[in-house]
């Protein structure tokens, strides 16, 4: 009796895991966090370097887990106000290649099929997950000409909070964008449009950008130097340690910038 009731419980399990992946199943859950959780995070990173937080990660027992591939640069730089850099945390979208049509029917309008192929729910799915504080990191079509991201829908998304966005592929309008002072880091610039060529697969799962894993919550820090990706877990011990760094290297800066005759500006202050 052992047996058979041991046997049917193997079944079903084995039932229910097989049927479980067969409809899909996500491996690496998402997290949630407060308006509150992220607000305090993001204040223990404020002005901090890319460097800094590297060192810090590498302090944690992480090197080199949070460094994102140096093609992913800022799309532009403004060393007079700082203002391409940028601290966050991440909302996540990916994008892939489409299967659909790439082109409208016969005796379809363009603007119609454009607009069509672009369902709502795509636009609210990835609009909902933008809180005040967001970087936006795109997970997009890399081998493709596309510009997922241009100078109107960048700045809708900084009108719900973003702080700026990151991507793995490509953006257009790149000189306004530089003109709105948004900050973008991106491998490529693009011109495309999306219809046709790609179509949004999910919000707020992990995803990969520059060879590294990114999951909702993460902090993101980026500067003149790239993109660092901090995970969640050790955000605060990295933080305190990258403070640590930073102040001991504006010290030392500081003392060589008086030696040196240069005048102090705010990155020894």
């Amino acid at each position: 009796m052992k047996i058979i009731c041991f046997v049917s419980l193997f079944i079903v399990c084995y039932i229910s895991m097989y049927s479980q992946t067969k409809d899909g199943v996500n491996l690496i859950e998402s997290q949630t966090y407060s308006a509150s959780e992220n607000a305090e995070l993001i204040k223990l990173y404020h002005g901090l370097r890319l460097t800094d937080v590297s060192d810090g990660l590498d302090q944690v027992g992480l090197p080199n887990t949070g460094l994102v591939n140096p093609e992913i640069h800022p799309a532009w730089v403004n060393i007079d106000d700082m203002s391409h850099i940028m601290t966050g945390i991440a909302a996540t979208v990916r994008l892939v290649p489409t299967q659909r049509p790439d082109r409208n029917e016969p005796e379809e309008e363009y603007v119609d099929w454009r607009s069509s192929f672009l369902p709502p729910t795509s636009k609210r799915s990835m609009e909902n997950v933008i809180t005040p504080g967001t970087v936006l990191v795109m997970d997009d079509v890399e081998d493709k000409d596309i510009g997922t991201i241009g100078s109107k829908n960048i700045m809708a998304w900084v009108k719900l909070g973003a702080v700026g966005v990151v991507t793995d592929a490509g953006a257009r309008d790149t000189d306004e964008i530089a003109l709105q002072k948004i900050p973008l880091y991106l491998k490529k610039k693009g011109r495309g449009i999306r219809p046709g060529r790609n179509e949004v697969e999910s919000v707020n799962r992990p995803v990969e950008i520059g060879g590294v894993l990114v999951c909702p919550g993460d902090v993101i820090v980026a500067d003149g130097d790239g993109v660092v990706v901090v995970p969640r877990r050790v955000a605060i011990q990295v933080a305190e340690y990258a403070h640590k760094i930073h102040e001991n290297d504006k010290a030392g800066r500081r003392r060589l910038y008086k030696e040196l005759g240069i005048p102090l500006d705010e990155t020894v202050n």
